[in-house]
């Protein structure tokens, strides 16, 4: 596949947008701190990531679909840590004594 300017262009935009979710990752991860994400809000960017993944195969962008699968990776991954995380959190106050 011959890469463009424009493919070049994407790629990089893609590069950039994908990157501002790794500060997010690793606070969440090294934290263990999940109360103030959103889970309404990460399920339906996921979902979004998803759309524009399968849009991105379909018309052949080499930068639409790199950029989207890394960012469903890490989408799917804050996600995972949500619940996982949220449960944890929950289980931790409710056996507070009262």
């Amino acid at each position: 596949m011959r890469m463009d300017l424009v493919e070049l262009l994407g790629v990089f935009a893609g590069c950039c947008t994908t990157l501002a979710f790794f500060p997010q990752v690793l606070h969440t991860w090294r934290t263990r701190s999940v109360a103030d994400i959103s889970l309404r809000m990460y399920l339906l960017l996921t979902l979004g990531v998803s759309l524009w993944l399968v849009y991105g195969i379909l018309i052949g962008s080499l930068a639409v679909t790199l950029a989207n699968a890394v960012t469903w990776v890490l989408a799917v991954f804050i996600l995972v840590m949500k619940l996982v995380f949220g449960r944890l959190s929950r289980r931790e106050f409710d056996s507070r004594p009262k």
